[in-house]
């Protein structure tokens, strides 16, 4: 597709969107499995179910413009998946993995946010007011879930995984006071430098001055 107009990188970007979407809907169901934590769970599913109104937008939005949502592959979400995957087949402590699963998933909503948010300001730009509206509904629903996300990591699962660092230290290691080293204070003892040598006055010299 050339780009060479406004228009044309609109749809570029959304076609970028669309194939987003749709690899967030086949992985979205593996996330679910792995998640432990209930929250994150509910979450996951429940994205699940706005991706795929995400998808009808589109394709609404496609409808209107006469031209076809195929052919392009994000590869940019593509990426971001590819390493939730990757951290999944690792198996590591179920609260660490929750806390990486949780992060992979706010990488996606910052792709999108700042992709829906490009071409709902395109669309308002060129007048076309009714795919606006529907890109906002959608921008609004990642800003959402962004903000869910960061609710459950503050408050549950970030702890949770930072328990597990602790519970790895050993009693010793976390009774230990910090020791603060301190220079000694006072002055070296009269007639004795650094190499254990006499020491004479800067004015004397052997002089006697």
């Amino acid at each position: 597709m050339e780009l060479d107009s406004l228009q044309s990188m609109y749809v570029d970007q959304l076609k970028d969107l669309y194939s987003a979407e749709n690899q967030i809907l086949k992985a979205l169901p593996r996330m679910i499995k792995a998640a432990s934590h209930k929250e994150l769970k509910k979450a996951f599913t429940t994205h699940e179910r706005q991706t795929r109104g995400h998808v009808a937008r589109l394709d609404r939005v496609f409808k209107e413009l006469g031209a076809t949502p195929r052919g392009k592959k994000c590869e940019g979400i593509e990426g971001i998946i590819r390493e939730g995957a990757e951290l999944i087949r690792e198996k590591p402590e179920p609260d660490v993995l929750d806390a990486g699963l949780l992060s992979a998933a706010q990488h996606v909503e910052h792709y999108e946010m700042a992709g829906y948010g490009t071409v709902r300001t395109w669309a308002q730009k060129m007048g076309f007011d009714r795919q606006a509206e529907l890109l906002q509904q959608t921008l609004d629903e990642e800003k959402q879930t962004d903000q869910l996300l960061t609710q459950i990591a503050e408050q549950s699962i970030n702890i949770d995984a930072m328990s597990g660092d602790q519970e790895m230290a050993s009693p010793a290691d976390r009774a230990r006071p910090v020791r603060v080293h301190r220079e000694p204070s006072g002055r070296r003892p009269a007639g004795r430098s650094e190499m254990g040598m006499e020491s004479r006055s800067e004015g004397s010299a052997g002089t006697g001055s």
